[in-house]
């Protein structure tokens, strides 16, 4: 079976193999899928609950003339392996490797790149309709997870998809929902029956017939329409997707593909838009994964045989954790301290403050923009609201950050977890537009802590302060300084941590550090290099980094940030405004969207680690 996958075209073996040969295919894929990501981290257990979906998707539509989307894009390991990738698999989310994600550059089967949740049904509805433009007869899959189905934008799109009635399948991969035996078995019977094609074309011609009744025939066929959902509501979850104009079958076992190929079939034949309701199971297969879903989502490498997940050095605690302790132990003193996430409530590190104040801990789904407006109407009656969230999510609810808590001036805290580079997840998930799309806002302060006391200290500031408060730090663990008690800071103060008199480094949060590694290692080149940490992107410390570049000039500015908009743009800002004239040298990330790889490796690459700065520095003060 191995030989399959390592064919160019996996798809046309796959339609060729006799039926019963595919559940060993599904249970080769779950092993490949498992002993890669034992190795290389990833997205598990989603993965693994689709294997079946996959093969049945590949073995009906015809990709990639066809077009299968898939949301969020972490269940979509099956799909890589089936579509000619199985090779390169082993360098899943390494650098230089194949992305976690589908990745339109790395493959046509690859039809529109994702990381982010809840764009599949837009995209596949767009898609549809630039096919009915273009007169071509592709078919156009959406596959969409229960917790991304949270996101307003995807019932925008259900909603709008009704509306033009598109020839479109959205599948929804339900793998939170239980389905008792009778039931599971009654409705699967039901669905594969509504989609036959005698049952099709005897539902369109009894249709004409009402609709050519003189008088009563369309009373005639509402009242049988009414009739039809009665049923199907009777039998099935689907009425909220009829309310929408979609036709509903399901659900149907995820798992059984003498099901799933059936149905499948048949829905190719209907017209207009249809959902199918799919029930998997995470993890399926590997029972590990099966047994702690949550903890195989997203995992590290890990022991195949045993599931026990490899642990690291033991060293400092990892500022999500820092995050989450110093929340709760001041929420112990402020009853007015409220957590909001959006769906990532172990991922912020709000588990603990979520287990001692389950009243005080809100998780929205996937819903950022309204996880930001639902912090404003809380802060405008007196609580103190902490949305916990990763930078690169924050993006989806700029407006609302702008509009609804900084125009209004309303005391919403913004953590920005992952600020920065993040890892093997790559470019839809690094963290390093937020210093360029937050700090041109008025009314909001943006903190970035350099360590972990920073972090608790960014914490007591934000919620003493009566207004828009942002703090950003890294993903991974900290610096390993000695816990102090959180402390309010005097807001846009900035501190000179290392006197210098060839030059001047501000570097600002994670990156401090590297820039105290670069000043250090350039005294064995014979120069002397001051460090300002400014502590606050927003407000800027003017007066001391005009005085500092003044007097320790050539300037060089540090950030895990694109350049463009960021830190270093906001200090050739002040000190053209000041009338400072001393060169400035910007050390940042470039105009790209940076690929995948450890944070080591992409600070290494990008120049922006000790080594890196050294050797800017070098030219800049030695040629």
């Amino acid at each position: 079976m191995s030989e399959l996958l390592k064919q160019e075209n996996p798809i046309a073996a796959l339609k060729a193999l006799p039926e019963d040969q595919l559940s060993k295919l599904a249970q080769e894929l779950r092993d490949v899928i498992v002993n890669t990501v034992a190795e290389t981290g990833g997205h598990l257990g989603s993965s693994l609950g689709v294997v079946e979906l996959t093969i049945a998707l590949h073995r009906v539509f015809d990709s990639p003339k066809d077009k299968i989307v898939w949301d969020v894009g972490h269940q979509a390991y099956a799909h890589k392996l089936l579509t000619g990738r199985y090779e390169r698999f082993k360098s899943l989310r390494q650098l230089d490797g194949i992305s976690g994600f589908p990745k339109c550059s790395e493959s046509d089967h690859d039809a529109f790149g994702v990381g982010h949740s809840s764009t599949s049904i837009s995209a596949a509805l767009g898609m549809a309709t630039a096919r009915d433009a273009k007169g071509s007869n592709e078919k156009i899959v959406a596959v969409i997870g229960d917790g991304s189905l949270t996101a307003g934008m995807a019932f925008e799109a259900l909603n709008q998809a009704g509306h033009l009635k598109k020839n479109l399948l959205v599948i929804l991969n339900d793998n939170e929902m239980s389905i008792s035996p009778n039931v599971g078995a009654l409705s699967s019977f039901f669905s594969r029956q509504l989609t036959s094609d005698f049952f099709v074309r005897l539902k369109r011609e009894t249709e004409n017939f009402l609709d050519s009744v003189p008088k009563i025939g369309k009373d005639l066929r509402r009242l049988a329409k009414k009739a039809e959902e009665a049923v199907k509501g009777f039998l099935t979850p689907g009425m909220l997707f009829e309310a929408f104009d979609f036709d509903y079958v399901g659900p149907i076992d995820g798992h059984k593909l003498e099901e799933l190929l059936p149905t499948l079939e048949n829905i190719t034949h209907m017209d207009g838009p249809v959902l199918m309701h799919v029930v998997t199971k995470k993890g399926k297969g590997y029972p590990p994964a099966e047994k702690k879903p949550h903890l195989f989502h997203g995992v590290g490498p890990f022991d195949p045989a045993t599931g026990e997940i490899k642990k690291g050095s033991p060293g400092p605690p990892s500022y999500t954790s820092v995050f989450g302790q110093t929340l709760t132990d001041l929420a112990e003193k402020d009853d007015r301290i409220v957590a909001i996430t959006a769906a990532m409530l172990e991922g912020t590190g709000l588990a603990p403050f979520a287990e001692k104040f389950p009243d005080r801990c809100f998780d929205v789904g996937i819903a950022e923009q309204h996880a930001v407006t639902y912090a404003a109407g809380m802060a405008t009656l007196g609580i103190k609201p902490v949305l916990a969230i990763y930078s690169t999510f924050l993006q989806r609810a700029y407006d609302n950050v702008l509009h609804d808590v900084c125009l209004q001036n309303l005391p919403v805290t913004f953590a920005l977890d992952r600020g920065g580079l993040v890892g093997a997840d790559g470019p839809t998930h690094h963290g390093v537009f937020d210093l360029s799309y937050l700090r041109h806002i008025p009314n909001l302060v943006f903190m970035i802590p350099r360590d972990e006391n920073y972090l608790r200290h960014s914490m007591a500031t934000a919620l003493a302060y009566d207004g828009p408060f942002a703090f950003r730090y890294p993903r991974g663990s900290g610096t390993g300084v000695a816990p102090e008690e959180p402390r309010e800071l005097t807001i846009g103060k900035a501190e000179k941590l290392r006197d210098g008199t060839d030059g001047v480094i501000f570097a600002v949060g994670a990156l401090v550090e590297e820039a105290l590694a670069a000043a250090e290692a350039l005294v064995d080149e014979g120069l002397q290099v001051a460090v300002v940490d400014p502590v606050f992107l927003k407000p800027l410390d003017r007066d001391l980094l005009v005085a500092v570049a003044t007097d320790n000039g050539p300037v060089f500015t540090l950030e895990e940030n694109v350049l463009e908009g960021g830190f270093g743009s906001a200090v050739l800002e002040i000190l053209c405004d000041a009338g400072v004239h001393v060169p400035v040298t910007r050390i940042g990330l470039p105009d790209k969207f940076v690929e995948q790889g450890s944070q080591a490796e992409l600070r290494s690459r990008y120049g922006i680690d000790a080594a890196g700065v050294v050797k800017v520095i070098i030219k800049a003060l030695k040629t």
